[in-house]
């Protein structure tokens, strides 16, 4: 056999241990919130008002399923993981967990994601600031920041407007342990929150109307 022929045997054979050498693809991972801590729940709802919440806002790298991270303590660089992904779009993630803590905390006796327009309602709109996944000296930690509006659908003055933060540390360095802390700086914003609305409430009923600022 001459060595052109030789030579056009095995090609194809290095070609195919070529491919095989090429590593695959990472596999993709869908990360859900953990369950939500309850509080303590209120005996007599403080909201007599139905509570609709809105679809969060959500600009930018928020909008995206990818989780986002830093590896800078100032979060000036914010990069996104390619196969490490939210199970539905952030907007409707934290929607959806507003409205099971609004429902666990007993705040009001109807809460949910739409109404008839007809019906006067107490509007929750949510727009997502911060949810990153921060890369510090001590380790991973993970910043929240939502903007958070309530006010009555038939127009007045807002009972709530505010930023609420927490920057907490992941349990470990694993993403996994990063969205667990994310539902811990979840449960302490909401729990300000509903305080927030309960405080107004009352204050409201007894004659003190004030915006509740943050």
């Amino acid at each position: 056999m001459n060595r052109r022929r030789l030579a056009a045997l095995l090609l194809p054979a290095a070609l195919l241990a070529g491919c095989a050498s090429v590593p695959s693809a990472p596999e993709t991972t869908w990360f859900r919130l953990p369950e939500p801590v309850a509080g303590d729940r209120m005996q007599t709802p403080a909201v007599e008002l139905p509570i609709v919440v809105e679809t969060f806002l959500a600009d930018g790298l928020y909008s995206d399923q990818s989780l986002i991270y830093t590896l800078d303590a100032e979060a000036d660089r914010l990069r996104t993981y390619h196969y490490q992904l939210w199970i539905d779009p952030p907007a409707r993630l934290l929607q959806r967990r507003l409205i099971a803590a609004l429902r666990a905390s007993g705040v009001s006796p109807v809460v949910t994601d739409r109404l008839p327009t007809r019906l006067e309602t107490l509007r929750v709109q949510g727009r997502i600031a911060r949810l990153d996944r921060v890369r510090t000296e001590r380790g991973w930690e993970v910043a929240v920041s939502l903007v958070l509006r309530a006010e009555p659908s038939s127009g007045g003055r807002p009972w709530v407007i505010g930023e609420y933060h927490r920057q907490l540390p992941a349990p470990g360095d694993r993403v996994a342990d990063s969205v667990r802390a994310y539902g811990q700086a979840l449960d302490q914003i909401h729990a300000d929150f509903i305080a927030d609305l309960a405080g107004h409430a009352r204050r409201a009923a007894a004659g003190d109307d004030a915006l509740q600022m943050r």
